[in-house]
């Protein structure tokens, strides 16, 4: 466990496990010129696009596009239930399977109707669009389908039990196609604009967008929409998965305590005396007294934590284990029968899809929460008893 190390004049670390080629990328991240104070690397950091996945910035004048990642407002939503874990002992195979008929998994699956509880909510976004002056159908046609869905990868649905057997309804996803598209396409216009301008950048994958520009206030417009509506969706998917477990229950379930947070975001704080755009990719804000959730991998422990309020840290601690392969080595390195030991006790669907997923290819969830201990504190720690995940 490391407290922290300074590893540039404007880099602070909090990780124990870095990869040369991840520090380097951080390093580079750190020379911009509006960055202020430092960039905090969390426990959980690995190589990203222009920007280190499980990495803190602050920029003053300027955002950039990367730092927040296309997947923008990615997090996860928590709910803790009155249910114990002595009743999920038989038939997890029926609520999983019922999960996965009632969210669509997976890259380009979405709904083919509204629920009710959609329609709800996708009316908020048209409106929050509409004094936004944009319109989400230019970016993807089927937006409103996408809400509600899940996506694939590291996002999962899951049911989990905490050191009291209290049960958790535990999920991770973001704001899918239509999050993906506004942020590619802003990528995109901050690296045409850095060349227009004649720029220098350490990695054009930094290109960024000067705050007074007309694109720095559309970038910002779409990035806020796309947070709430990552928010909303992992809303209504929660939502879904309630309603799975009455029924497979066939009793009441109740809600004694929900949260949802962000980890691929922007928000304007204040910070050593500036004001500053703080974008967080693959990070979550821990502000002293905050819940947040911190997952694990799909056969490790999760956590249910509150800030500390860590001033270095910007107010901020790591959003999961953090790879420590890439997904091709994972599928070169591990087979199915070392996912089906992994996954040992936990219920979930037994697929060679799910390979680059496996425990192993992540960082030590344990030794990354040690590294987090000055960040935040450990309210539950949560187990799976059953798994769902997109291919």
């Amino acid at each position: 466990m490391i407290m922290v190390e300074q590893l540039a004049p404007k880099l602070m670390n909090w990780a124990s496990i870095l990869d040369p080629q991840t520090r380097a990328q951080a390093e580079l991240a750190a020379t911009m010129p509006f960055i202020h104070p430092h960039i905090a690397l969390m426990p959980d950091a690995h190589l990203g696009k222009g920007a280190t996945v499980g990495s803190v910035l602050p920029t003053v004048g300027a955002i950039i596009p990367a730092a927040v990642g296309v997947d923008i407002g990615c997090g996860m939503v928590a709910v803790r239930t009155q249910l114990t874990s002595a009743v999920f002992t038989d038939d997890l195979a029926r609520l999983r399977k019922s999960i996965e008929e009632a969210i669509p998994l997976s890259a380009g699956r979405y709904n083919s109707e509204l629920t009710d509880t959609a329609a709800v909510r996708i009316a908020e976004l048209e409106q929050r669009a509409d004094r936004r002056g944009f319109d989400p159908a230019s970016y993807a046609a089927n937006w409103r389908l996408q809400l509600g869905s899940l996506g694939s990868g590291n996002h999962f649905i899951e049911v989990t039990a905490d050191e009291t057997d209290a049960v958790w309804l535990f999920l991770h996803s973001g704001s899918r196609g239509i999050g993906n598209k506004i942020a590619t396409q802003h990528i995109k216009v901050a690296t045409r604009l850095c060349q227009q301008w004649w720029i220098q950048l350490p990695d054009p994958d930094l290109a960024y967008l000067v705050e007074g520009t007309r694109e720095f206030d559309r970038y910002l417009a779409e990035l806020t929409w796309a947070q709430q509506f990552a928010l909303l969706n992992r809303e209504e998917m929660m939502d879904r998965v309630l309603d799975c477990v009455r029924q497979w229950l066939g009793g009441p379930v109740e809600q004694l305590e929900r949260i949802n947070c962000h980890h691929n975001f922007t928000a304007r704080e204040r910070h050593f005396g500036k004001d500053v755009w703080l974008s967080r990719k693959g990070a979550i804000e821990a502000t002293e007294g905050k819940p947040g959730l911190i997952p694990g991998s799909m056969g490790t422990a999760s956590y249910v934590v509150v800030g500390k309020g860590n001033p270095v840290s910007l107010n901020s601690s790591p959003h999961g284990a953090g790879r420590a392969y890439s997904r091709s080595k994972a599928r070169k390195t591990f087979t199915q029968e070392d996912l089906r030991a992994a996954m040992k006790g936990i219920e979930y669907r037994d697929t060679a899809a799910f390979i680059d997923e496996i425990p192993a290819a992540y960082k030590d969830i344990d030794q990354v929460m040690a590294d987090a201990d000055g960040l935040v504190e450990v309210r539950h720690t949560l187990h799976q008893l059953v798994n769902v995940k997109g291919d």
